[in-house]
């Protein structure tokens, strides 16, 4: 309330152009929403030029709030993992070292001491959202199995999971439901999703997400490798680099509407489909992990004759390129 009376009377001084009032953190204040709502209320009856931006590091805890106590008093925008652009800018990175570390801006003085830098990623980052995002605020009857969740998902991003495969490699698994529910709340969370499989007509949840962590960084924590050790070893850089495009197309196409899945057919497969309305896009990336990446898009084109097709990497899009610019920058 005293920062709040602060904002009016700025904004009373500043006449028309009215003031800007910046809340950081606020899922901190107890009952935020109802609070927020009350005083906002007060300012748009007395038609006060105020504008107000909180921000806030807890997702589940922010959209709750926002949907309980503020309907229709708010524009959301998503504020996701740092872009290849970004940490090349801050820090000075190349796609080498962006592709492996991800976008942790304050884990990034710690590549020096990979073990240090993946201890801080685990402990810090993951295991605090984990605990104050997830337990804190929603109900988890089997935390240790959310963790394994985790821990699958690190492990096979990018890669294409039954949920009855899921069942069948997690201790105490449950059902494919509670599977489904938990990958949702880690993608609430912002740290990895399951990505649905396109298709042109009415999707509805499908048996076979494909994993993404939503920050490459997660994997290579996860691994106990060093950057030189991954770029030795094909299969697991093939992963970082389709984790990468996936997060980049994720983190950037959520503020804008656009959709984000994965197409198959037999042996025939698609990375990643972007949609928006009617605008359909299919991306195959290549890496050291897969030699041919055209017989999937060819497929693809020749399925949805409307959609177009993409190659990043290789002969296609230089991946630096592709990094640099937001998901809609690829919708024609």
């Amino acid at each position: 309330r005293a920062q709040w009376e602060i904002g009016r009377l700025a904004a009373r001084d500043g006449g028309r152009r009215g003031a800007v009032l910046v809340l950081d953190e606020v899922q901190k204040i107890t009952e935020w929403a109802s609070l927020t709502k009350l005083l906002w209320d007060e300012d748009s009856a007395a038609k006060l030029p105020l504008k107000v931006v909180l921000l806030g590091s807890a997702p589940l805890l922010i959209q709750r709030g926002l949907g309980e106590s503020l309907t229709g008093r708010f524009e959301l925008i998503r504020v996701s993992h740092w872009s290849f652009t970004e940490m090349h800018d801050a820090f000075g990175w190349d796609l080498e070292p962006y592709v492996f570390y991800g976008g942790y801006p304050g884990a990034a003085g710690l590549v020096k001491d990979p073990k240090r830098w993946a201890r801080y990623v685990m402990d810090s980052l993951v295991e605090t959202t984990i605990s104050r995002d997830i337990f804190l605020l929603t109900r988890v009857d089997k935390p240790a199995l959310l963790r394994q969740v985790f821990r699958m998902g690190c492990e096979h991003s990018g890669q294409i999971l039954s949920y009855q495969k899921m069942v069948g490699q997690l201790q105490d698994a449950g059902n494919t439901t509670t599977l489904a529910h938990y990958l949702d709340l880690l993608g609430g969370a912002g740290l990895m999703t399951g990505l649905q499989k396109f298709s042109n007509t009415v999707r509805h949840r499908g048996s076979s997400p494909k994993l993404l962590a939503l920050n490459t960084g997660l994997v290579s924590a996860s691994t106990g490798l060093g950057l030189r050790a991954a770029r030795r070893d094909p299969g697991l850089w093939g992963r970082l680099v389709e984790t990468a495009v996936g997060a980049h197309l994720v983190n950037t196409g959520a503020q804008d509407g656009v959709e984000v899945t994965y197409w198959r057919d037999r042996d025939r497969e698609v990375d990643f489909v972007l949609q928006r309305g009617s605008t359909v896009v299919g991306l195959e990336v290549t890496s050291g992990r897969r030699k041919n990446a055209v017989p999937g898009l060819g497929a693809f084109g020749q399925r949805f004759d409307k959609a177009t097709t993409l190659l990043v990497g290789g002969q296609g899009i230089a991946l630096e390129d592709f990094l640099s610019r937001p998901a809609t920058a690829w919708l024609p």
